[in-house]
């Protein structure tokens, strides 16, 4: 596939470097112009460009850049073709991005999103941590092989998002339309702890869309309480903790 990824932080690197060495034709860019990406992205044959090639005749083009910004890119999608599928891999962390009205509100952040860029998205790859992206991806079949949500109104945009998910190294689970992905949102059970697919499922269903945001506050004064940085999985153990 031809894919664009807009945003070089943890995930999009991992992304970037992901797709391109599974074969994947993979242009990437940032904010600050190509010659600022960092090599270790290209280092399985990404090319750097401007966020204008990024999203031009592409198959794909997924948004991992701070969820805050994301209308700051309405004009660089005014000229995508519909067939496009964008994925966006953002959270909303109102201490990062500033409070956001319409999601504060109770408005489905994804759906805020597709708003915002004026066409439809999925949502992929958000309820997984950098590390969990970075260092735990395995072939497919693997046992014990993590899962992620993928949500969006086109069976055909999800199908390909779920591909993509499997091409990354995780089992896809498929969660239905872009109106329920609130169900992966931070806190939620699903969020960044790490499932299995049977494990995955129960924990969407157990979502509760009023306790997240309750949950995500409380959980960032607990990180914020910490004296030093926890690892990888002591950070998806406190998560998983919200829920028992």
């Amino acid at each position: 596939m031809r894919i664009g990824v807009i945003g070089t932080g943890a995930i999009g690197a991992t992304l970037t470097r992901k797709f391109s060495a599974a074969g994947h034709e993979v242009q990437v860019a940032n904010s600050r112009g190509p010659e600022t990406i960092d090599a270790s992205a290209l280092e399985y044959g990404a090319e750097a460009v401007s966020a204008a090639d990024a999203v031009r005749d592409k198959d794909v083009v997924i948004l991992s850049v701070p969820f805050g910004r994301i209308p700051s890119l309405t004009d660089l999608f005014a000229a995508v073709p519909g067939e496009t599928v964008v994925i966006d891999t953002s959270n909303y962390f109102p201490h990062l991005s500033g409070p956001i009205d319409a999601v504060e509100q109770g408005q489905v952040e994804s759906l805020w999103v597709a708003e915002q860029l004026g066409r439809p998205v999925v949502k992929a790859w958000n309820a997984a941590l950098a590390g969990t992206l970075q260092t735990k991806g395995v072939p497919a079949g693997t046992p014990g092989r993590i899962a992620l949500p993928v949500a969006a109104d086109s069976e055909e945009a999800r199908r390909v998002a779920m591909r993509l998910v499997d091409d990354s190294g995780f089992d896809p689970y498929d969660a239905g339309v872009l109106a329920d992905s609130w169900r992966q949102q931070p806190m939620t059970p699903a969020y960044c702890t790490e499932l299995g697919l049977t494990d995955l499922e129960l924990a969407l269903e157990r979502a509760d869309k009023a306790e997240a945001p309750r949950n995500r506050d409380r959980q960032m004064e607990r990180f914020a309480a910490l004296t030093s940085m926890p690892t990888l999985d002591e950070t998806v153990e406190l998560n998983r903790s919200l829920h028992r």
